[in-house]
């Protein structure tokens, strides 16, 4: 998304024609998915629609989801567009000059029996909004039954402790329109397979956002494995059943599915295309990936960047920099990558995060406010690079208007 707003603006005056491909009608930046999941951040209010956004930023938007790459016809072949059952694009092909593949990231089951049929993901905008449809019907059945309802999330990345933290802030939230008792009805369960949660970031990160969320009444359970997902528990490797009435698997994480589409393009094990540091595909120069379904090791045999979207940002800023240049024949550098550090948010109980390679700050902890604002202007500085900063300034202060006059969370219709 931020690749084809800004774009257009650096190619000028020269003849290309930047088309954005993507199944979902509208944008929603991924950090954002767990809020919308929870149901504590309307989808309604933070998401960006491409075809609006196209004929702002002076792209094509062409709606659909990427089947396959012909390599040999420079083309990609997309699947047929349906809603509700009817067909509304039949399935087709588009022709490509250069091809940009930034298809994202989704958590990666490891083949674990049952995860499919009885968990939930939330990887996409589709998904966030289907989970929240499902937790809130089961919070209201919950209401009306007098019971307890058990939510198990597998994963202790930043998704999973995230999102715990706002399933907690929802129960809260909902005692201002009547519902006081379903906080002490609600179970979230975190499991981790590792002994620590939060394990790209530093320990001190990783240790004060566990206690935290122990005190908001999650119970963490690390050092252990799930190995099978059944209808009203999950399993774990040394027999313990925990039981669930909704999980949600958040653990690992790989390319997206749209990268078998590769034709022949080198793959990790956990299906993300390998680019040389140019960010140019290892097999053919024609084709880059960014993002989380890229791997780049920025040192020959060491560990490739993380899926995180610093990394995607800098990447994208990379190509939308030098991109037009290479067009016109001259090289590309290397992309280097820069360490900010990291940032973890528990919604309204605070945030924890290390600054990275910060000038004289370099490894500093923050936490309490002056995290939440670093939280709040990575994703602010996100909206106004695809929108413009006044444009951007501006969603901000309809964003703080909205959250004066409207419920402060996303209530069923």
């Amino acid at each position: 998304m931020e690749i084809a707003s800004r774009l257009p603006k650096r190619i000028g005056s020269m003849s290309v024609a930047v088309t954005l491909v993507d199944r979902e009608p509208a944008y929603v930046w991924k950090p954002m998915l767990h809020t919308i999941a929870a149901g504590t951040t309307d989808v309604w209010q933070q998401q960006t629609s491409y075809v609006a956004q196209a004929r702002n930023c002076r792209f094509v938007f062409e709606p659909g989801e990427l089947k396959a790459i012909d390599r040999q016809e420079h083309s990609v072949r997309l699947g047929a567009l349906e809603i509700d059952g009817r067909c509304i694009l039949p399935e087709r092909s588009l022709s490509y000059d250069t091809l940009i593949l930034a298809a994202g990231s989704q958590a990666n089951d490891f083949g674990t029996p049952g995860v499919r049929e009885h968990c939930l993901t939330i990887d996409s905008r589709s998904q966030a909004m289907n989970f929240n449809r499902q937790v809130m019907a089961l919070m209201l059945e919950t209401l009306a039954a007098d019971a307890t309802l058990r939510i198990a999330v597998v994963g202790g990345g930043a998704t999973g402790v995230e999102l715990a933290a706002e399933l907690i802030q929802l129960t809260e939230v909902t005692a201002h329109y009547g519902a006081a008792g379903l906080r002490d009805q609600v179970k979230v369960t975190l499991i981790e397979g590792s002994p620590n949660l939060l394990g790209a970031f530093p320990d001190r990160v990783a240790i004060s956002a566990r206690e935290r969320l122990e005190k908001l009444g999650v119970t963490v359970v690390t050092g252990a494995r799930v190995v099978a997902a059944e209808a009203d528990c999950l399993r774990l490797a040394d027999g313990e059943k925990i039981p669930a009435e909704l999980k949600v698997w958040a653990a690992g994480v790989k390319g997206s599915d749209a990268c078998a589409a590769h034709d022949g393009l080198e793959l990790t094990r956990n299906n993300q295309i390998v680019v040389k540091p140019t960010l140019q595909s290892t097999v053919d120069p024609a084709i880059f990936a960014v993002g989380d379904c890229s791997s780049l090791a920025v040192v020959d045999g060491g560990k490739p960047l993380p899926p995180a979207a610093q990394v995607a940002h800098q990447q994208a800023s990379h190509l939308i920099r030098h991109l037009p240049g290479w067009l016109q024949g001259r090289e590309l550098p290397a992309f280097s990558f820069h360490d900010f550090g990291s940032i973890v948010s528990l919604g309204g109980y605070g945030a924890y995060g290390s600054l990275g390679q910060f000038g004289l700050f370099t490894g500093g902890f923050i936490r309490g406010r002056a995290a939440q604002l670093g939280h709040i202007l990575l994703y602010r500085s996100h909206q106004s690079r695809l929108h413009g900063f006044w444009r951007g300034s501006l969603i901000w202060l309809a964003d703080m208007i909205n959250s004066c006059v409207r419920p402060r969370l996303r209530l069923p219709d």
